[in-house]
């Protein structure tokens, strides 16, 4: 079925037209782009799925465009893609990485998502700064990137050469939010977590644990090998294999 880059560039949004009639949403992390998550994308797309991984607002362009976004707008995006699946597919999953994984989250406890697949997924912040972010945004508009944190050399997910301090204080009001609306997510859920992760701490799991309800399906899956972009890093085949089987499962253990 055909293929749609979209636009030139590495994070170009990618759609892809499947067979089985379930589709895939594919969110992205912060300040990166499709360009992390394409070969996830095509493996998911070569086991059958329908697959959208957007260009999320903010992102693709510039780090000035990030720090004018709200969290919100880029929730809404999500929303709008899933309704165009929903609208046309029996089930619809959603993969994401990081902050796209609390996007997932996010999305799921409104919607009837099918599954949940989630690498690295954010709901906390490392940095003693964080909490500052709403003033400091003011004294100093960007820090170092956190960028192409990959084990695997040659590694890149195209991402911004500089983190908008404004962008990482609506990123905090995405984490808190997700983490308020836990409770209400049913969709099972597989996590991919680094043991090494220089970027989303191991606090964001025991958030992810605590706000699940009992009965709500959570396997957790170890990376020994891999970073935080752990989709184009030492496991990444595993991560697809294993995402794309989760997903039969549950198809499989649905009426």
């Amino acid at each position: 079925m055909p293929e749609t880059p979209g636009s030139a560039g590495p994070n170009a949004p990618f759609h892809h037209d499947g067979t089985n009639g379930e589709a895939v949403l594919v969110l992205h992390g912060f300040t990166a782009g499709p360009a992390g998550l394409l070969p996830w994308a095509r493996a998911l797309a070569g086991a059958g799925y329908t697959v959208d991984l957007p260009l999320l607002p903010g992102h693709g362009t510039s780090w000035q465009d990030l720090a004018g976004t709200k969290y919100t707008q880029i929730l809404d995006a999500v929303h709008q893609c899933y309704a165009a699946l929903a609208a046309t597919h029996s089930r619809v999953f959603v993969a994401g990485l990081s902050m796209g994984g609390a996007l997932a989250l996010n999305l799921a406890s409104t919607h009837a998502v099918a599954g949940l697949a989630l690498v690295n997924p954010g709901l906390t912040i490392a940095s003693p700064l964080a909490p500052f972010t709403g003033a400091l945004r003011f004294v100093a508009p960007s820090v170092a990137a956190i960028a192409n944190d990959i084990a695997k050399p040659g590694g890149n997910e195209h991402a911004y050469d500089r983190t908008p301090v404004a962008g990482v204080h609506e990123l905090r009001k995405l984490f808190k939010d997700t983490a308020a609306r836990l409770g209400s997510v049913t969709a099972p859920v597989i996590v991919f977590r680094s043991d090494t992760d220089h970027v989303v701490p191991e606090s964001s799991l025991e958030v992810l644990r605590a706000g699940l309800k009992a009965g709500v399906h959570l396997e957790v899956k170890r990376l020994t090998r891999s970073y935080h972009v752990a989709t184009l890093d030492y496991e990444a085949e595993e991560i697809f294999a294993r995402s794309i089987e989760f997903f039969q499962e549950v198809d499989s253990s649905r009426p």
